[in-house]
């Protein structure tokens, strides 16, 4: 190049990362080689605008500029003879696997290769160099995969369904696409559109003449209200959340937010001023709310200037000015449409932020329900803490870490809620606010599967108890919850509550009828510790069954007993009483107990002494023999013993 004619050149980059170390190393370069009198300018869509400005103004030496694939087609830089081609971009990408945006790092098509080559050469003959050899540019696709292939496709099977284009979400895939989608983009998009309400499913059935009707999926109410507006159908959701919350406003405001660039900017030279002065609008508990803190400031600066003293207001504080307006003309579409969606809300400028914090971050989180994360706990490592951003679990088995530009980036909350997750070096997220998990228990509980673990019975709340885990798509939402048994498993809890309660005698009552069988049964263990048996008496599923075929199967716990045996026993106060004869095992029902007397005559200097005998059959422990015995005890202990 050094041979050619002198002229401007453009290198192609996959991201601002590379950019930035590329910019570092080229501006040391230049320092140190006069020769090498070149002007390096960076140029990616995150840039303040009079940055990006740079780039279309000549100076008077010659420019290095550093783009990503915006340079590609969306703008054309001015001046550009050399065109150096690493070969790569970030592609954005929907993950059906993990059900976030990707930007991976990818080789480009020819068409997109063709595209950047083009760039030189718009004024005089140019030269591209491509930094990849022929046959790996012939091996590569002939053009990028279509936006239709590589999004999720929600908000299009929601307009498609609405406006009547397909009656419901199977007939999309018989839709006539110049490329139709694969069907499980299909799917993705459906389940989106039912975990936001959208849709309402109705399972596979057969009628009565035998015809079988696969399942089928509707627009609901909720569905047809969000497709009054042509944004994100999680954004359309919150809207609708909102009005039903009250703060519609507050989630038009933050909706208009999510759809533009961050009006923030940060120029690279004065990153630490910027900050600063940002610093005004920064909630550590929630981005949102930064956004809500911002919008409020703009409108009352707006209020007291004229339109050219809040755009140089603007510049001074780094906001940039052009994405304001953006932002608010955003805010007056939406409200315009929410009209059609019944929703009115007057202007924008008397939001409350703070007074109706909760309910904006429970409107939030239902079009983000699979964007919530939970804190995991890290483990030290030769008693230190292991280095780098905490990471967090979220939905489906995935791991984010909050982005490093976010308000909460040192917070580190236990519950998280994010905007966006985007997976570039890491999955990153971004736009997050601390939450509390009661919070998705409340908006997300159709969503919730409940697993129930380790069901007993409890005395203390008289009736058959489990714990519940609720998680919400494998992420733990509450664990080791007690609730009632009954309300799971009516059957199971009726069992617990027999076999516990009335056979092993674990309750509190007085009841008569209770009081008379714990009688019986202490007359048969009393009767088995005289004959030294262990056998006499039946076992604990007779007894089940003896209650299990006298008690309904509506009667689970201590209430339901108790109203149940309230009328019972005035048609019959002895229903449930146990037999004494049916107490006795019938295998051993031929004992003889005149052998085992019920009491103890001893004659004495004074007379007879007459003991009544308790009989306790214990193996291998003793008792103690009264002292007005102890002459005859080898005598008493040979013919009746206490123990043996």
């Amino acid at each position: 190049m050094s041979k050619e004619a002198p002229g401007d050149i453009l290198i192609f980059f996959s991201g601002e990362r590379e950019i930035r170390d590329a910019h570092d190393a080229l501006e040391s370069l230049v320092a140190k080689s006069p020769r090498m009198n070149y002007e390096v300018l960076p140029l990616y869509a995150r840039l303040s605008l009079a940055e990006q400005h740079r780039v279309f103004t000549p100076g008077s030496r010659p420019r290095i500029v550093l783009a990503t694939n915006v340079a590609e087609t969306s703008l054309t830089v001015p001046g550009i003879k050399y065109v150096i081609d690493t070969g790569t971009a970030r592609i954005s990408r929907y993950s059906a696997r993990t059900k976030v945006q990707r930007l991976p790092i990818e080789r480009i098509s020819q068409a997109s290769a063709n595209q950047r080559s083009g760039r030189c050469g718009r004024v005089s003959d140019g030269i591209a160099i491509r930094l990849y050899s022929e046959e790996d540019f012939a091996s590569r696709s002939e053009f990028t995969d279509p936006e239709i292939l590589r999004t999720n496709l929600a908000a299009v099977i929601l307009q498609m369904i609405a406006i009547g284009v397909v009656r419901e979400p199977g007939d999309i895939a018989r839709f006539p696409f110049v490329q139709p989608p694969a069907s499980r983009a299909i799917n993705d998009g459906v389940n989106l559109l039912r975990e936001l309400g959208a849709l309402s499913e109705k399972p596979a059935r057969t009628d009565k003449r035998g015809k079988h009707h696969r399942t089928t999926s509707t627009l609901t109410a909720t569905g047809r209200a969000m497709s009054a507006f042509p944004v994100d159908p999680r954004l359309a959701r919150m809207i609708i959340e909102g009005s039903r919350r009250d703060c519609a406003k507050e989630m038009m405001v933050l909706a208009a937010a999510l759809t533009i660039q961050d009006p923030r900017e940060r120029p690279a030279e004065v990153r630490g001023t910027a900050d600063e002065m940002h610093a005004r609008f920064t909630d550590d508990k929630s981005d949102f709310s930064s956004f809500l803190l911002l919008w409020q400031y703009i409108n009352e600066r707006q209020a007291e200037l004229s339109s050219s003293q809040l755009r140089k207001m603007c510049h001074r504080e780094f906001i940039n000015f052009l994405r304001i307006r953006e932002w608010q003309d955003l805010f007056a579409q939406l409200r315009e449409m929410g009209r059609t969606a019944n929703i009115r809300v007057s202007n924008g400028r008397d939001i409350d932020a703070s007074g109706r914090e909760v309910e904006i971050h429970k409107s939030l989180l239902s079009g983000l329900l699979s964007h919530v994360g939970a804190k995991e706990e890290r483990e030290k490592t030769y008693g230190k803490a292991p280095r780098g951003p905490r990471e967090y679990l979220g939905a489906r088995g995935t791991k984010f870490a909050i982005f490093p530009g976010s308000g909460l980036f040192k917070q580190n909350p236990d519950w998280v809620l994010s905007a966006e997750l985007v997976e570039t070096s890491r999955l990153w997220a971004r736009t997050n606010a601390a939450i509390e998990p009661q919070w998705v228990e409340e908006v997300g509980g159709h969503l919730l599967k409940k697993q129930y673990s380790e069901p007993h019975w409890s005395a203390s709340r008289g009736a058959a108890v489990a714990y519940m885990k609720g998680t919400l798509y494998g992420l733990t939402i509450y664990a080791d919850r007690p609730v009632q048994y009954s309300r799971v498993d009516a059957a199971a809890a009726r069992e617990i509550f027999i076999r516990s309660a009335l056979v092993e005698g674990d309750w509190r009552t007085q009841h008569k009828f209770y009081k008379r069988n714990l009688r019986a049964l202490a007359e048969v263990e009393e009767l088995e510790a005289r004959l030294r048996r262990r056998d006499l008496r039946v076992d604990d599923a007779v007894l089940f069954e003896f209650y299990n075929a006298r008690i309904p199967e509506h009667v689970t716990d201590v209430r339901s007993f108790d109203k149940w045996w309230k009328h019972a026993r005035l048609e019959n106060d002895n229903l449930l009483d146990f037999n004494p004869e049916n107490l006795i095992n019938e295998d051993a029902a031929d004992y003889d107990d005149s052998q085992f007397p019920r009491q103890w005559v001893q004659r004495t200097d004074g007379g007879e002494l007459t003991l009544d005998l308790r009989y306790e059959y214990a193996p291998g422990r003793g008792r103690a023999v009264p002292a007005r015995m102890r002459q005859n005890a080898t005598e008493w202990r040979f013919r009746y013993r206490f123990c043996s």
